[in-house]
């Protein structure tokens, strides 16, 4: 299985230009973000702190470079538990070093289109760090947080998620563990919907939600989410973490959106019956 990052790009690759030149996305997009009573500019949201290093013998990569009028900055991080798993830190070292051949490639090539005074378009800055969400006897859980600039008003951010099985050796997406996206979606999308419409209430001054409707009020589906498998006991998943990134659930400037729910006996039955027995309810 190739090991990515859901919910964002790895890296965006588009050519940089100057405002006059910009892309049809990048101008609907920025439509987009813009149709709703979106925060002031002073209230866009930071780009997300670096990885924490991680302890013992967890791998911190970096690779930069500067030149005159720009710089380049990658670092990958993953922590000691997928060092001590050899096949898992291989698929991560794989995955790492293609993500560092397009960003040097994407800087090259914009070193050579920008001119030396346009200085947003060279520079690049990629970092990616994968942390423990649940080591469980046979399944290890991890989440990744990645953000990367590349030019513009502004950086890209968001989540990603895999569930290494030890006894099969190799990677699953947590939503392949359920028999279908509909099946998941009827298990878990009302719970999640009523959770994000009170987070999107909090952002928004108070307003009220229905529990349908189109961008940016809309219920997320789960192709779109990014779900981080949880435990409290340390033996059974009994709680999902639910991420929906910049753009997904609402305006930019709104940020994103991240909350758990508990594992029901609804969500149990969506499971495919070859993993069923690592879910127990939660609380």
């Amino acid at each position: 299985m190739k090991i990515g990052i859901a919910g964002a790009a790895i890296l965006v690759l588009a050519a940089c230009s100057p405002p006059d030149d910009m892309s049809d996305n990048a101008a609907a997009a920025a439509a987009k973000s813009d149709s709703i009573n979106a925060p002031a500019a002073a209230d866009v949201p930071a780009p997300p702190e670096p990885p924490k290093v991680p302890d013992g013998s967890g791998v911190v990569f970096n690779d930069n470079a500067e030149v005159e009028g720009g710089a380049r900055e990658f670092s990958y991080e993953w922590p000691k538990q997928v060092s001590a798993i050899p096949a898992l830190a291989k698929e991560l070292e794989t995955q790492r070093d293609k993500a560092l051949a397009e960003q040097k490639q994407w800087w090259a090539e914009s070193l050579a289109d920008c001119p030396p005074d346009f200085t947003a378009c060279r520079n690049s800055t990629f970092e990616l760090g994968w942390q423990v969400v649940a080591d469980l006897p046979r399944y290890l859980s991890l989440s990744s947080g990645f953000y990367s600039y590349t030019g513009g008003a502004h950086g890209n951010s968001g989540r990603g998620s895999l569930i290494w099985d030890r006894k099969a050796g190799a990677a699953i997406d947590p939503k392949a563990m359920f028999t279908s996206l509909d099946a998941l979606d009827a298990a878990i999308s009302d719970t999640a919907c009523k959770r994000l419409n009170r987070e999107r209430s909090e952002r928004r001054g108070g307003e009220e939600f229905r529990t349908e409707g189109e961008w940016p009020n809309q219920c997320v589906s789960m192709e779109e989410t990014v779900m981080f498998m949880g435990s409290s006991s340390g033996q059974k998943f009994d709680r999902i973490g639910i991420y929906y990134a910049p753009y997904v659930a609402g305006a930019y400037a709104e940020g994103d959106y991240e909350f758990t729910v508990p594992v029901t006996r609804q969500i149990i039955d969506a499971v495919k019956p070859v993993y069923r027995e690592a879910f127990a309810p939660g609380k």
